[in-house]
């Protein structure tokens, strides 16, 4: 394969178009684990990062500037997350319209960004007229287009679990993982540990895109209770600390990748419950992505296969197939439904009617006193 892509060497231009030759001859692998990236790219002189408002704004010249349709929600028990506009001191609602930004007429540019250029991280003063006329300055401080992408994530996973909850009468919990890293420790024990004692729990793994953490996750979910504490004020607590009593159900989707995918497989064949979604990306041949080329780029190559007690490779090329086949059809989805929840929630509201799992009732105290005698 080198021999047949090295003539095509010659003619590449730049680093770019050498990862394209690159990526032309790894992909004759065939494995989905193959990334080529980065190296001596030649960047812009002239670059500029846009800036964004966290928010989605429509240019409406009859309202004089640009009218806020929607400030991206974020979980309040994370201030820090909040959108530029929904901060104490840049609190702009829905409805209300930017006039202007930073002295300039609003109307003067085809979108806001144009005045936001290269504003990401630097307070700009936006007068902001209310729905009942009256005008008021306000400092906010723009975000990086790619931090707003993931304030509009943040807010998706939030509403799910805000919709979970108004459901089910917060009888079942939600976690949502983005990938399998550090960062996704932090969130399972951040989400996880105040609804573990809930009568079901959906782990939504869509759009997962990997990392090393589905052993830790599955041990977590393996845990059984098996004898429990008593208080003699309180409710009781189990052994096994954090181990979850009731029915569980993972989504998955077809942007579920690499461990996301091992975590889904591995909840199916422990039998933890139903897996709801459609076949996952499959990408199962692992690699350590430590062979970095002497310019900073990288080729990845697959190095780990993966297979099960039964001697059959898995996942690689197909993907993990789910217990029960639900499809998130592209009209519905813009319009706010999501079919994979809404068959996770019916499921574990039927198993949680037919086999609820209430706490044991502790006995009744013995009578620790010695017997009289006088």
């Amino acid at each position: 394969m080198r021999a047949r892509y090295l003539p095509l060497v010659d003619r590449a231009s730049d680093r770019e178009e050498l990862n394209d030759v690159i990526s032309q001859m790894v992909s004759e692998l065939s494995a989905l684990h193959i990334f080529v990236r980065g190296g001596d790219i030649r960047k812009s002189s002239d670059q500029i990062d846009l800036a964004a408002l966290g928010a989605r704004l429509r240019r409406d010249e009859r309202a004089g500037g640009f009218v806020v349709e929607h400030v991206y929600r974020h979980d309040p028990d994370l201030p820090n997350n909040a959108s530029p506009l929904d901060r104490p001191e840049s609190r702009v609602k829905d409805g209300e319209v930017v006039v202007s930004i930073n002295g300039e007429s609003a109307l003067s540019a085809p979108d806001e960004r144009a005045l936001l250029r290269g504003k990401a991280g630097t307070q700009v003063l936006l007068r902001v007229r209310s729905a009942g006329g009256e005008t008021r300055e306000v400092l906010a401080t723009p975000i990086k287009a790619a931090d707003e992408t993931n304030l509009r994530y943040s807010e998706w996973e939030y509403t799910r679990r805000l919709k979970v909850d108004a459901e089910s009468g917060k009888q079942i919990g939600y976690v949502h993982l983005r990938a399998m890293g550090p960062e996704d420790i932090d969130q399972w024990a951040r989400e996880y540990y105040p609804i573990y004692k809930r009568q079901g729990l959906i782990i939504d793994v869509r759009h997962n895109h990997g990392g090393n953490i589905d052993s830790w996750l599955l041990e977590k979910l393996l845990r059984q209770a098996w004898f429990y504490w008593q208080p003699r004020v309180g409710d009781s607590e189990w052994n096994m600390q954090y181990a979850f009593r009731g029915h569980m159900v993972v989504l998955c989707d077809q942007e579920t990748a690499s461990d996301g995918e091992a975590f889904t497989e591995g909840f199916h064949r422990f039998k933890l419950g139903k897996t709801i979604g459609v076949r996952t990306w499959g990408g199962e041949i692992w690699l350590s992505g430590n062979n970095f080329e002497a310019d900073g780029g990288i080729a990845t190559a697959a190095e780990l296969g993966v297979y099960g007690p039964e001697s059959q490779w898995l996942i690689e090329g197909h993907g993990v197939e789910p217990d029960i086949v639900i499809d998130n059809l592209p009209h519905e989805t813009f319009g706010g439904a999501d079919a994979q929840l809404k068959a996770a929630l019916d499921l574990l509201k039927e198993e949680i009617r037919t086999d609820p799992r209430p706490v044991p009732a502790p006995p009744a105290y013995p009578n620790k006193a010695f017997p009289y005698r006088p």
